[in-house]
């Protein structure tokens, strides 16, 4: 009999709809039941591509005699951490401090108070490896309830007040300048890795946000290490087992500093990131790798993630059923060379194992290869696509992995402005129109008639949670990204109106942000994190949203606001900078102006491509009739002599009008070029 999941519209807890554990979703009655029956929650968090919490599920969640238990001495709540950042970044932050590390799955008792006073993460059915079994540590948490409840008391208010008194320190003393700039750079060198491409140790996660950085610093001081560890990162992903070789798109992370084996699932913002890094840059050098991994990571986006209602959904998992019907992680995506063979015959099996480092011993588990592309591009480059064509055609025929529908926001919005960026550069009318629609969505379903976002959406339901921070920034970001692209002056409009509400609701003392509306649900801490996880800090995204948002219409709050935000920037920058990479590459734009570009002429035109292709750090640009309000940046700024002109400014300086596409072009090539 299905639980109180069952109308749920996250697929990861519809995954635990029918098990056996009577689950309620994160709730106020849910804590009103646990008062009333005097027995601690039991809060579980996850996500639909998680390979561990699917393996603690069904080693305990389905086992009847574990359930039986839990039902009868906790209130059990599953939360989705992809639906709820808020709860998972609150309770993560505890975990972390208490044990000194975090991940997923997260178990943390609580009190009905909501107030935590154990936790772990994955625990086994039988104690192995150090750690006790789940049953263990559920005996263990009853007996302490039972037995010493002032002791469990004091725990759970010592670890609210250690978190509510944790000050984060935002830098208020000034913004960013070039000796942060510098000296974060300098960190990034240290931690670079120069054999193997990115930063630091195993696992390797993709640092897009950091990329971005690097390549907005090339182009405003010229410097050539900084284009080096983004052009040498961006080669090493798009060549290792990280990179589908045959479908395109990017797993979540290389569990080796080689990026040989990743871990499979893809997440729809590590796409959309890396997408757009990508295209950036292709801007900056002309590789054609870098053109070749931002369109197949396009196409692996809209092929494989989009929605019937236009969005994006937010997830592929990693684990698939293999020939055998068993769940194995990766088992869509790797090959032996008897399976090589197979399907492309003797002689083309041992080109193909060649070209993509498919051998024997296997570089995955049981003599299975993860693809690559570990030596120079292939020679026969028209026999190299006829195999990888064949050997997806083969792939199709495998059980797929599963997909997480859901519709986030936040990485919705990533998703428009790689995509619309992406369609621009490359004469992809067909990308832009998916933005268009998956923004099209965002407004339609997610923002409602006062603007406030929604988290996340299925099957063209909106969900019930607010919108973080994150959502906010990213969403902006997106419509912003295609206002530039598409001249419709609407966008930017919307992104106002996302952005106001920041201003309103998010912003706090000396330009702190929140990552939670002042008049969201009470957790026991609000939550603010100015860091870069997966994706941009919300922070730091709504930054660059708000210093753009400036640029196109000389708000004068907005682009205090973003100044406001960036201070912490100045304070981390320079000592964690691949954990702030988003704040680095807005604090390059506000360094550079940024830029702002109007073309007065016809969107899609030369000169408006021009602008476009520019690598001036968070240029803006504004391209159509001037006779239109829908741009300030356009007001007043006519064609010369009837031809399409581009006029420049920035620091309240303006260069002169230009019709010349070269002239613009020098104009937004960056002060080190």
């Amino acid at each position: 009999m299905p639980n109180r999941l069952a109308q749920a519209t996250s697929p990861y807890l519809l995954q635990h709809a029918d098990n056996p554990v009577d689950w309620w979703p994160w709730e106020t009655e849910a804590f009103e039941e646990a008062r009333r029956r005097d027995v601690p929650v039991l809060l579980s968090v996850g996500y639909s591509a998680c390979h561990w919490c699917h393996v603690m599920a069904h080693e305990s969640f389905e086992d009847a005699g574990v359930a039986e238990y839990v039902n009868a001495h906790f209130v059990p709540v599953k939360v989705d951490r992809e639906e709820r950042p808020d709860v998972d970044a609150v309770y993560m932050e505890a975990v972390q401090a208490a044990t000194g590390q975090g991940g997923w799955p997260m178990t943390v008792f609580l009190t009905a108070d909501a107030e935590p006073f154990y936790f772990g993460t994955y625990f086994p059915p039988e104690s192995r490896h150090g750690l006790p079994s789940f049953r263990q540590v559920l005996e263990g948490v009853v007996a302490a309830w039972t037995d010493r409840r002032d002791e469990v008391g004091e725990v759970a208010s010592r670890i609210v007040r250690d978190l509510s008194e944790r000050s984060l320190a935002h830098g208020g003393d000034g913004l960013p300048g070039e000796p942060e700039l510098a000296q974060a750079l300098l960190g990034l060198t240290r931690e670079y890795d120069e054999k193997n491409g990115g930063f630091g140790g195993a696992p390797k996660f993709p640092p897009s946000m950091t990329v971005e950085f690097l390549l907005r610093h090339h182009a405003r001081t010229g410097s050539d290490g900084a284009l080096q560890m983004a052009a040498g990162t961006c080669e090493a992903m798009a060549r290792g087992g990280m990179y589908d070789q045959l479908g395109g798109g990017f797993a979540r992370y290389s569990v080796d500093r080689e990026w040989v084996v990743p871990h499979f699932e893809k997440m729809l913002y590590d796409n959309a990131l890396l997408c757009r890094v990508y295209a950036h840059l292709w801007r900056s050098t002309g590789s054609e790798t870098a053109r070749r991994v931002a369109l197949e990571t396009a196409d692996f986006m809209v092929r494989e993630l989009r929605t019937a209602e236009g969005g994006f959904a937010s997830a592929l998992d990693a684990d698939s059923e293999d020939a055998d019907g068993k769940h194995v992680e990766g088992a869509y995506y790797v090959w032996t060379p008897a399976q090589l063979r197979e399907v492309l015959g003797e002689g083309d099996a041992v080109f193909a194992a060649e070209l993509f480092g498919v051998s024997d011993e296997g570089t995955f588990e049981e003599g299975s290869s993860v693809l690559q592309l570990p030596a120079a591009d292939a020679t026969d480059e028209a026999r190299a696509a006829d195999v990888r064509a064949r050997l997806l055609a083969a792939r199709e025929l495998r059980k797929r992995p599963g997909r997480d529908d859901k519709v986030v926001a936040a990485w919705n919005g990533l998703a428009i402005a790689a995509l619309a960026e992406t369609g621009a550069y490359f004469d992809r009318p067909d990308l832009i129109e998916r933005a268009t629609e998956a923004a099209d969505l965002l407004v339609r379903l997610h923002m409602g008639p006062v603007a406030r976002l929604v988290r996340t959406s299925k099957d063209g339901r909106a969900g019930a949670h607010a919108g973080v921070l994150e959502d906010y920034g990213d969403v902006a970001e997106g419509f912003l990204a295609l206002a530039a692209v598409t001249g419709e002056g609407v966008w930017l409009e919307f992104a106002g109106f996302l952005l106001d509400i920041v201003l309103e609701h998010f912003t706090g003392d000396g330009g702190q942000l929140f990552d939670t509306a002042d008049d969201a649900e009470q957790l026991i801490r609000r939550p603010q994190d100015p860091t870069d996880s997966a994706t941009p800090a919300g922070w730091t995204a709504a930054a660059g949203a708000l210093l753009s948002y400036a640029a196109y219409t000389g708000s004068e709050p907005h682009r205090t606001a973003a100044e406001g935000a960036l201070g912490v920037v100045k304070a981390l920058g320079p000592k964690v900078p691949r954990f702030i990479g988003w704040g680095l590459a807005v604090a390059e734009a506000l360094l550079d102006g940024p830029r702002e570009v109007a073309v007065a002429g016809p969107v899609g035109g030369v000169m408006h491509r021009t602008a476009l292709l520019g690598r001036a750090p968070g240029a803006v640009v504004a391209a159509g009739e001037t006779s239109g309000s829908e741009f300030p940046l356009l007001a007043d700024r006519p064609m010369v002599d009837g031809v399409p002109t581009a006029y420049v400014c920035r620091h309240f300086v303006c260069d002169a009008p230009t019709t010349d596409p070269q002239v613009l072009a020098r104009a937004l090539r960056g002060d080190g070029s």
